[in-house]
């Protein structure tokens, strides 16, 4: 990779959020070695953060990454509040509840986000981007999946929320309904569309630039291959907005 490319692609928001789906520390901090702040943002889940708990989130922040705590919190509104606070309090960059736990529980995660007095991101799932339009059905969702999301979307901007986790197809929609401004982070990416591994609805991370995609999660594609930092950057290279 051209030096210059690099310092370019080094000094500008990485829209990449990368998934660590491991169940260790060890795995983990053998993949950063490779890899550093200025180049993507990191997401823990729920199996790495059940394995791990919050001494890892605390190292990853205070290493200067930026870390998206995807626990996808959806309970009654005062356990949510209280959990949204505390993920805050962590010193995370974003944190995310589900939006189909209604309006009232939405308000008090944002509530809980405002009272830890930081600069913590709240976003709300829409639809899982495993999800395919016959799950909605069983499930009883009767509307399509467009429309389903973008009702989930517009109730999480009513109640304050910065922004949802969508499918890069969603995203543009969601945008033009609702504001340029809240953002869309996006699972589901692919490098290419004939691996969808479990996921249903995937984009390439060029179509989801200019599908409006504001932070696109990546985990395999990149934490598999056999030079991660390498692809990386090609990733950041193709996609440099």
């Amino acid at each position: 990779m051209n030096p210059l490319i690099l310092d370019t692609i080094s000094n500008y928001d990485s829209p990449i959020i990368i998934a660590l789906d491991f169940d260790n520390e060890k795995e983990v901090l053998n993949l950063l070695s490779q890899l550093s702040p200025d180049l993507c943002k990191l997401k823990i889940g729920k199996e790495l953060f059940t394995s791990t708990g919050t001494k890892l989130v605390e190292k990853l922040v205070v290493s200067g990454y930026k870390v998206f705590l995807d626990l996808k919190f959806h309970d009654i509104p005062n356990t949510t509040y209280k959990a949204c606070k505390a993920a805050a309090n962590l010193g995370v960059w974003m944190t995310n509840v589900h939006a189909s736990g209604g309006q009232k529980m939405l308000e008090m995660a944002k509530q809980g986000i405002d009272e830890a007095g930081t600069d913590t991101i709240l976003i709300a799932v829409t639809t899982l981007t495993s999800m395919s339009q016959e799950e909605l059905y069983q499930i009883g969702v009767k509307e399509n999946i467009t429309t389903h999301v973008t009702n989930l979307a517009k109730l999480s901007y009513n109640s304050g929320l910065d922004g949802v986790v969508c499918s890069a197809h969603e995203a543009k929609h969601i945008k033009t309904e609702i504001t340029q401004e809240f953002l869309t982070v996006c699972p589901g990416i692919r490098l290419t569309l004939d691996k969808t591994d479990d996921q249903t609805r995937i984009m390439t991370p060029e179509l989801a630039i200019s599908n409006q995609v504001d932070y696109m999660v990546i985990g395999r594609p990149i934490t598999k291959a056999p030079n991660p930092r390498q692809q990386l950057i090609e990733i950041l290279s193709r996609i440099k907005r």
